[in-house]
């Protein structure tokens, strides 16, 4: 990790607990250089990094200060995670807002702020064709029978390589190659679950969780959620004493929709916990690598003494959009686990598996992660900066340490779907929250949306967006009179 960045994360943090306050000045450069024992370059650099995620500003003359929410929005913290709408079990079924939301951010031409993905321009596609040559060429022809089912040999070492150098014990015979994460979610959560079974999920949650819970005939029981913490395992203990819980199916680091990240006393409490009932865990993990601190998040899979939590994620968010290349590090259910995926799909795609094997065995992935961690950071400042602006007086959103996602709740009286609707009318789309709840009239998130900012860097279309996106929250949908013309256009 490069000085400047440690030394910028350090001061995030300072300023994210306090230490550091609105209006503050930050050391001198020249006072940073001599405590510090970094060049001034060094210096620069960390408070320029700083600058760019819209912590600090510098002033002519004065130096660098500690930027001050604006008065528009507040920054931070969202209300505390209020009960949902129901704590029995409830069928889910949100299939029809689903595919009407995704069918929108299909088209290149709509702003992409309700998407789900992260721009394929951010990801080193060229050296992966590169490298998915290079490692077709010398392709042992009985490797293609050998790796069915758990996948490529050279990648679940890789894997296994990767986790152990952050901490996290995982075999690489435990290890299944998927198809992307969702078939490694899917097929953990048709491992442990029967139709009617319960699953206990975060509230909000991410609607994939919602769709596969629904498509398996299965139930739900939802979690509040802290937006900065996720959930409380004594909440949990409360659920499992009412409910018999066949499963858990949790997102604890940069949960979707919320962006929150669980300390790592929380994830221990949690895995304990569900160790004492026996109930394993499905860990969704596919934005950890995303982290825009100086450290990767442990998952709750380092804690995981007992086999029972089912790690999955993938290569889609961090490296290969498109190259449908994920993994499940599944402890003790591995064996069945390799079986069912043997009579669903057989085998992950082997061109995919190769690519990125080689790639990895390149070494270059960390240089990569380290650049698209800063990109990321510095979009989620210029968007949070840009919501703060044009959004109207009480608005509250997050500020997430890692992922893509920025959670926002509109003052009283907003209606996220109204938004939507008008949203989808001038080429914008945005994710309302009804989307992350089994329960469709959930007062809680009547008034909340999820945005991306992880679209191309320099896209020209996303400050005209958010300000008109502001301008029909704030007037009820009546600042853009003529819903024909664009965001470029009517209502930039």
């Amino acid at each position: 990790m490069p000085l400047y960045t440690d030394l910028a994360d350090e001061l995030s943090d300072a300023i994210r607990r306090g230490a550091l306050r609105p209006g503050e000045r930050l050391p001198s450069v020249r006072q940073a250089r001599a405590s510090r024992q970094v060049s001034a370059a060094t210096v620069f650099q960390a408070y320029d990094l700083l600058e760019s995620r819209g912590l600090i500003e510098s002033r002519p003359r004065s130096g660098f200060f500690v930027r001050a929410a604006r008065a528009s929005a507040v920054a931070e913290p969202l209300a505390a995670p209020a009960t949902p709408e129901s704590t029995e079990a409830t069928e889910v079924s949100i299939g029809d807002l689903v595919m009407q939301v995704l069918g929108s951010t299909r088209d290149r031409e709509v702003v992409p702020l309700g998407s789900a993905f992260p721009s394929p321009h951010l990801f080193p596609l060229r050296e992966l064709a590169r490298c998915g040559a290079r490692a077709l060429r010398v392709l042992d022809p009985e490797r293609l029978l050998e790796d069915l089912s758990a996948g490529n040999e050279r990648l679940r070492h890789q894997i296994a390589r990767r986790q152990a150098l952050a901490g996290i014990a995982v075999d690489p015979d435990e290890i299944v190659i998927t198809h992307g994460a969702m078939e490694a979610l899917d097929l953990s959560l048709r491992l442990l679950t029967r139709p009617g079974d319960i699953v206990a999920v975060e509230s909000p949650t991410f609607y994939a969780a919602l769709q596969a819970l629904e498509r398996h005939g299965l139930r739900a029981v939802e979690l509040p959620t802290d937006p900065r913490e996720g959930i409380d395992p004594d909440t949990l203990a409360q659920v499992l004493s009412r409910h018999r819980v066949a499963a858990c199916w949790l997102m604890p680091n940069f949960q979707n929709p919320l962006g929150s990240l669980m300390p790592e006393e929380r994830k221990r409490a949690l895995v304990a916990l569900l160790a004492r009932h026996g109930v394993p865990l499905i860990e969704d993990d596919v934005y950890g690598e995303l982290h825009h601190g100086s450290r990767r998040p442990l998952p709750a899979k380092a804690f995981d003494t007992a086999g029972e939590v089912l790690h999955c994620t993938s290569f889609s968010k961090c490296l290969a959009p498109g190259y449908r290349v994920g993994w499940v590090a599944a402890g003790r259910h591995a064996a069945a686990l390799r079986r069912l995926k043997t009579l669903t799909s057989l085998a992950t795609a082997v061109p995919s598996q190769l690519a990125i094997a080689e790639y990895l065995a390149q070494g270059g992935f960390d240089r990569h992660l380290r650049g698209l961690r800063r990109q990321l950071a510095t979009q989620q400042a210029q968007m949070h900066a840009l919501v703060e602006a044009h959004f109207p007086a009480g608005t509250r959103l997050a500020r997430p340490q890692g992922g893509y996602f920025l959670w926002v709740e509109l003052p009283e009286g907003g209606d996220a779907l109204a938004l939507h609707a008008q949203a989808t009318a001038l080429g914008i789309s945005l994710a309302p929250g009804a989307l992350f709840s089994a329960f469709h009239a959930d007062r809680r998130l009547r008034r909340s949306l999820r945005l991306n900012f992880g679209h191309a860097p320099g896209d020209a279309r996303i400050a005209p967006a958010l300000a008109a996106l502001g301008r029909l929250a704030a007037a009820g949908g009546t600042a853009c009179p003529n819903p024909a013309e664009s965001a470029q256009s009517a209502c930039r």
